[in-house]
């Protein structure tokens, strides 16, 4: 039963109000600051009427950063990770649900453990392999004794050495595993029924056709909720993005935004740097229009 009086009408809709002013508020201040010349928005208070220079400033803030190979780069950057989250959860999820194997409950809650441990707390050991992915192997083979014994018998010192970095593998691959795409997978793969899976077998479905002509179109909106979560979740990473690119042909756009900044001395350009921060936003706005249909159905069917 839902209770419908004046009071709680009320009260609903003003806390509504309230998010609504604090999700939109910042944002509806970048796009006027960015409207402004310099001398309006140092201005204190600034004026919240916007301005004549936007487009001006759109430009100005485009053509200084780079922009455009950026935002390209942040794109493939963004879907590849959300694409690969996408695949290797279900194919994951697929396993743990599916299989039946020692220890697959043990893998699950060692996988959902990671949800404890962000990037940010992995940083070192995960830049570390993206310098050098066979470093775990070079480390193996001088553990046991391997790369002396080749040396003292050919004179060839072994070094095993492959790099990432200032690539799009080396900004993808160490970001696409994740524990809650897993999860999110493992808890919609447990909704299918039993007599589904059976009636597969019984038509001669192996596991591999009824993972891909079953599971996977029955999965769309978990798809879309997940891969949209996954999109924004990369396309707003500035700490991993800086790291592993040093050569600015790779860098992304939410990096580069540092360009709109002077790091020493002078005063920041704030409607130059307002403006490109409304470019950068704009993609992921884009993406959350387009697939917020798919996204709410996603993360309702999840919790079903």
């Amino acid at each position: 039963m839902i209770e419908r009086t004046p009071i709680l009408n009320f009260f609903t809709h003003l806390i509504l109000f309230i998010g609504f002013i604090i999700a939109v508020g910042p944002l509806a201040i970048v796009a006027i600051a960015a409207s402004h010349n310099i001398a309006d928005v140092n201005k204190v208070p600034m004026s919240l009427i916007p301005g004549s220079d936007f487009w001006v400033n759109m430009k100005t803030a485009w053509t200084t950063a780079n922009l455009g190979p950026k935002l390209l780069n942040s794109l493939i950057f963004a879907t590849g990770v959300a694409v690969g989250k996408v695949l290797i959860s279900a194919i994951t999820a697929f396993s743990l649900v599916y299989f039946r194997y020692p220890g697959r409950h043990f893998i699950f809650w060692l996988i959902f453990i990671t949800l404890m441990l962000p990037l940010e707390v992995r940083i070192v050991p995960t830049y570390a392999v993206a310098a050098n992915v066979l470093s775990p192997y070079q480390g193996l083979l001088d553990l046991t004794g391997i790369t002396w014994l080749i040396a003292k018998l050919t004179g060839i010192e072994v070094s095993l050495n492959l790099g990432l970095l200032n690539s799009y593998p080396g900004l993808i691959l160490p970001l696409i595993a994740t524990a809650t795409g897993t999860f999110l997978y493992r808890q919609f793969f447990l909704t299918i029924p039993d007599e589904l899976t059976e009636a597969a077998r019984m038509d001669g479905a192996g596991s591999l056709r009824f993972f891909i002509d079953i599971l996977m179109p029955l999965s769309r909106t978990n798809m879309a909720a997940l891969g949209t979560i996954m999109f924004l979740w990369a396309w707003n990473q500035y700490l991993w993005p800086l790291l592993v690119t040093t050569d600015p042909a790779h860098a992304t756009a939410v990096t580069e935004l540092k360009q709109l900044i002077p790091n020493i001395g002078g005063l920041p350009e704030w409607h130059i740097a307002m403006a490109g921060t409304l470019i950068v936003m704009l993609p992921p706005l884009a993406v959350v229009v387009l697939m917020q249909r798919w996204f709410v159905r996603g993360l309702i069917a999840t919790e079903k």
